[in-house]
């Protein structure tokens, strides 16, 4: 069994590489699997304070999380496959372009 102390420790690496990825790369590919990397993160925060107290709660919420990062995951590649149609590029950057 994994510790709770373990858990979080965990779930802050991931949360520092997530935003580390999110201020510095300069793709939109990395940065939507940055934001999922965030979104991972505090999904096992979550589970990691239910499982500290005894509760479901932190599952129930890991759920919430899961749905909400596919969601995300979808309309996200969405919008990265228009972009990359009509710029030709994934530059965060040029997305102002796309303005009609």
């Amino acid at each position: 069994m994994i510790g709770y102390a373990h858990g979080l420790f965990f779930a802050i690496v991931l949360f520092a590489i997530g935003t580390l990825g999110l201020l510095l790369r300069r793709n939109l590919l990395f940065v939507l699997i940055s934001v999922e990397v965030l979104l991972n993160a505090t999904g096992l925060a979550f589970v990691a304070a239910g499982a500290r107290w005894g509760q479901a709660d932190g599952q129930v919420l890991f759920l919430l999380v899961l749905t909400t990062a596919a969601a995300e995951a979808a309309v996200g590649l969405a919008i990265l496959l228009q972009v990359g149609r009509h710029l030709h590029t994934l530059d965060p950057d040029h997305v102002a372009e796309m303005r009609g």
